[in-house]
């Protein structure tokens, strides 16, 4: 009896088409799956050779030195490889759709000078609660949006140490009278009248981050925004690029707009309006609010970002 039914469903018109479609569609995914794996494969070595790393007391690499220069309210740029995405085609996908429509062609608006800058985090304080973690940059952690991860808190040298990306860019943010980066002019009584609101601003960034913080990682877990990542940032490319944007209450860039809520929640930041938030992209962080009026990050008076700070350079090939 079975053997019947299978003799016929052999030589029925509609199995062979079915059959004929289905190897249609597997040999097209074979190479892709190949890559995947390739991609999954080179993230574990990679995780494994970070993760194994001997790391010598007193002995700081540059990426020790770079970290250093890290304080919570930064942000970090980068410039990846779409073809290292080990969070599968999707991911890749939109790393690809994001760097061809949203970034521009280096026209001398931006304050880097090369690179397509898609994705980007920013510096958060670290889940550690011990003695003197406030002031310990081995405690900053990176919060970034991710396909693979959902919303990611992780230590910052980790991230540095573990990112392929071609270039990796820090925007330091300075708040209203610090001289963050500059010589000290001897001038005790102005320097102990700024430091009193430059620390109090500072403490305030901290503590608004870390409630930023917890909220973005407790809702990401419920909203299991893992799963809608990479939707989400195909859809906002596509969106951009036909102009259809204005009309549909998604972000252009979702880790853009991580970026831009955490600052506004600190006060770093103006607060626009949800749509205008959620049109900003990456790149736009890399133009002065002071001197454009769009496609760049506006922030409240008195803050802005230094000079950016190259923290690892590749090459581009």
């Amino acid at each position: 009896m079975a053997s019947r039914i299978l003799s016929q469903l052999n030589n029925h018109p509609r199995t062979k088409l079915a059959v004929q479609l289905s190897f249609s569609a597997l040999i097209p995914a074979i190479p892709i799956l190949y890559w995947s794996h390739n991609a999954k494969q080179e993230r574990a070595e990679r995780y494994h050779e970070v993760s194994t790393r001997l790391r010598i007391p007193s002995v700081e690499t540059i990426d020790d030195l770079m970290v250093e220069k890290c304080q919570p309210g930064d942000v970090i740029l980068f410039d990846r490889r779409c073809e290292s995405c080990a969070s599968g085609p999707a991911a890749a996908l939109g790393c690809l759709l994001g760097k061809t429509f949203l970034c521009d062609e280096e026209d001398g608006t931006r304050s880097v000078e090369k690179g397509s800058y898609e994705h980007c985090g920013i510096v958060v304080p670290g889940l550690s609660t011990a003695p003197g973690a406030e002031h310990d940059p081995s405690n900053l952690c990176l919060l970034e949006a991710t396909s693979g991860s959902g919303i990611a808190c992780r230590p910052l040298l980790t991230r540095l140490e573990m990112s392929r990306s071609r270039s990796v860019i820090l925007l330091p943010l300075s708040c209203p009278g610090e001289r963050r980066y500059e010589i000290d002019t001897g001038d005790d009584d102005d320097e102990r009248a700024m430091s009193e609101k430059t620390i109090y601003l500072k403490d305030t960034t901290y503590n608004e981050l870390i409630k930023f913080r917890n909220k973005w990682l407790e809702d990401s877990t419920l909203q299991n925004y893992q799963s809608a990542h990479s939707t989400l940032s195909i859809m906002g490319a596509l969106l951009y690029v036909t102009r259809l944007y204005p009309t549909f209450p998604i972000p252009i860039s979702p880790s853009a707009w991580l970026v831009v809520s955490a600052l506004q929640e600190c006060g770093a930041a103006m607060k626009l309006n949800e749509k205008q938030s959620q049109q900003t992209r990456v790149e736009d962080f890399t133009r002065d609010g002071r001197f454009f009026e769009r496609d760049t990050v506006r922030l409240r008076p008195g803050w802005k970002f230094l000079s950016p700070v190259v923290m690892r350079e590749n090459s581009v090939s």
